[in-house]
């Protein structure tokens, strides 16, 4: 992708002969940075591949009318990002679970995975993470695992800047005793 910028792919999207050729370009860039926030917000390998491909759907049917005064980048994981939790909102309704059955259920789904690659320490930290609340879930995931500036964080959530760094503080204390207690 070396050589492409964010604003030449969607510039090249608006040009019916390289519409084609902009769009792959850009889930070459994204797709796998986007799965992998995904995964950790939905855990199950089968629901992230629902979602980034609902995701790029969306991308396609709305890159004609991307705005760009904010970053494809951070539009990208937007969209993703609340893609994912529609798909959680679905799942909880549908099973309809209390928070902490959905914890225990999303859980299950983690210890289940055969997709799963971590190792007993990774899952615990993810069932730590798991027993978050969404918000503080989505800050740690996005600040730790993808070293995610919290300028970016505010924009996909839509959010300041000082409830996103209360939101990783409050999230990290919180992994810190699940994982002393267990």
């Amino acid at each position: 992708m070396k050589g492409f910028s964010d604003k030449d792919l969607v510039s090249w999207f608006s040009v019916k002969e390289k519409k084609e050729l902009a769009f792959t370009r850009i889930m070459e860039k994204y797709q796998e940075k986007l799965y992998w926030h995904v995964r950790r917000i939905v855990i199950s390998h089968d629901d992230a591949d629902d979602v980034i491909q609902n995701t790029f759907i969306k991308v396609w049917n709305n890159l004609d009318h991307f705005r760009k005064d904010s970053g494809l980048f951070t539009w990208l994981f937007r969209i993703a990002t609340n893609e994912a939790l529609t798909i959680l909102k679905k799942q909880k309704r549908n099973k309809f679970l209390p928070w902490s059955d959905y914890e225990n259920y999303l859980e299950e789904n983690l210890e289940s995975d055969e997709y799963f690659l971590g190792d007993a320490i990774a899952e615990k930290l993810q069932k730590a993470i798991i027993r978050l609340p969404e918000k503080q879930r989505l800050v740690f995931n996005m600040k730790y695992f993808e070293e995610m500036k919290y300028e970016d964080m505010a924009e996909i959530l839509g959010t300041s800047v000082g409830a996103l760094k209360a939101s990783y503080h409050h999230a990290v204390k919180k992994i810190e005793n699940y994982l002393k207690e267990g």
